[in-house]
């Protein structure tokens, strides 16, 4: 079944999602670097960009840069004024991923911070950082609760919170799992599960990328 997912992953691509150069370079400009492979699947890549487009997200917040591959997916979804903020923990992915961007050419719609993002996240917060139209949740899962409540503070109604990678093939539902990055998500889970100003669903994905999914949430008061 894992060969006859990405091989229906791979057609979908092929129709709807096209081949930029640009994005096969800046993957094996991550490979050369040595980065691991946890990008977004071009498919997941361009449905971001949809998301973005669709709200008509003017800033963006991701938390978990890597190399910069769904950065460029939101980048290339903002108008000329339009901003991208994306946390990177990092210093290394944050270096590659700024040359990837620069190849891209939108080096002035994109700002990466390196460092701690929950240290990052709270400086805005302090900060009084206007509020962002979209926020990405795709670093160290076993975070992912700090990530929300700091998220919530630099949203807005109307605010579009999506987690990445939920499913973890299925472990998600193991409440036994020790296993730090699902009992992160399962936190998460639980967290989106309860607050009030939010509505959520997941989405379970198959593809290139496997067994996995994201939350979606929108920011209602």
């Amino acid at each position: 079944m894992e060969k006859l997912f990405a091989e229906v992953d791979d057609y979908f691509i092929e129709k709807l999602v096209g081949n930029e150069p640009i994005f096969d370079q800046i993957l094996v400009n991550n490979q050369k670097h040595q980065l691991p492979p946890h990008d977004v699947s071009p498919s997941q890549g361009k449905f971001l960009y949809l998301l973005a487009k669709i709200k008509g997200a003017k800033r963006i917040l991701e938390i978990g840069t890597l190399g910069g591959y769904s950065t460029l997916w939101f980048a290339k979804a903002l108008d000329h004024d339009g901003k991208v903020v994306s946390l990177e923990f990092d210093k290394k992915h944050a270096e590659v991923a700024k040359e990837n961007l620069a190849l891209a050419g939108v080096t002035d719609k994109t700002t990466i911070l390196i460092g701690a993002a929950s240290d990052s996240l709270e400086k805005m917060v302090t900060s009084q950082e206007p509020a962002f139209d979209l926020i990405f949740i795709d670093a160290d899962k076993e975070n992912n609760s700090v990530y929300l409540k700091y998220a919530l503070q630099l949203a807005r109604p109307g605010t579009i919170i999506i987690g990445d990678n939920v499913v973890r093939d299925g472990a998600v539902i193991d409440p036994t799992s020790a296993d730090g990055r699902v009992i992160g998500v399962r936190s998460f889970v639980e967290d989106l599960s309860a607050c009030p100003s939010l509505t959520s669903t997941a989405i379970e994905t198959v593809g290139v990328k496997g067994y996995d999914g994201f939350t979606i949430s929108i920011v209602e008061k």
